[in-house]
Parts: structure tokens; sequence; C-alpha cells
């Protein structure tokens, strides 16, 4: 019947479901000398808990910030100089970059010609492109004979 109980009980332990009370049942079992042997792997656990328990933390602590010598973790004086130099370097950047200057042409003859120029380039890679797919085509002939 007991051993049933703390089955029961280490099941509940092991969802984190216990209360302090079955923990100290679990504790005293697990302390004890007979445990029984499907259960023996669950003993060193409780034995430190009991030992673990019976710790106590002996440095002294330092209260004062200065008696402990600790050093501030950050200095934020030069924070505000690393913002201070994002900010100046973004503006600086925005101010170079928007100059309005699109590549727009008010002379329609001189954008005809320049647009002319860009879509022969366009078509010349194209051509250039399409010249291997010749050998697709022998590709397919070869593949058509197979069949």
């Amino acid at each position: 019947m007991v051993l049933n109980n703390i089955e029961k009980l280490l099941k509940k332990f092991e969802n984190g479901e216990t209360t302090l009370a079955e923990e100290q049942e679990l504790k005293a079992y697990f302390s004890g000398e007979m445990v029984a042997p499907h259960l023996e792997r669950y003993k060193p656990m409780f034995l430190y808990f009991s030992e673990n328990k019976k710790e106590q933390f002996t440095k002294p602590l330092a209260l004062d910030v200065r008696a402990a010598k600790i050093k501030p973790m950050l200095n934020f004086k030069w924070f505000w100089v690393a913002a201070l130099a994002v900010i100046t370097l973004g503006v600086y950047y925005l101010k170079t970059v928007n100059n309005n200057d699109l590549g727009t042409y008010n002379d329609p003859e001189i954008a005809f010609s320049e647009m002319t120029k860009a879509l022969e380039k366009i078509s010349n890679r194209l051509n250039k492109g399409a010249s291997t797919l010749v050998y697709l085509n022998e590709l397919n002939k070869g593949t058509a004979k197979l069949e």
C-alpha cells in the first residue's frame, strides 16, 4: 500500500503537481533504508535535495557599490556620442542622395534616342540567349527518333 502511494506521488512529482507535504513524504521515504529496487534511481535525487537544504551561503555581501568596487556597466556618455554620430551621418547621407535627378529628358528626341539605345542592348542580350536554344532543337530531333 505504501509503495503504491509512493509511486503515485512520484508521478505527481514528475508532473510538478505535488504539495510540500507530499514532497516531504517522498524525501522521508527515500532517505530511509528500505527503498524498493525499481525506485532506487530516485534516491540520489531526493538525498541531494535533503543535503542541499542544509547548505548556507557564508560569503559577506557588499551593500555599498563603492565598497564592492563594482565598475558601472555602461557609460551612457558614449551612447550619446554614438547616437549623435549616427544621426549626423544619416542626415548627411539623405542630403547627398536626394538630388531629385531622376534621369528625365526635356527634349523628346534625345529621350527617344536614349530609349532606342537601351532597347537595342536588351535585344542583343536576348538574341544571344536565344542562339543557345538551337541545341535544344537538335536534342528534340534526337529524342523524336527514339520514340
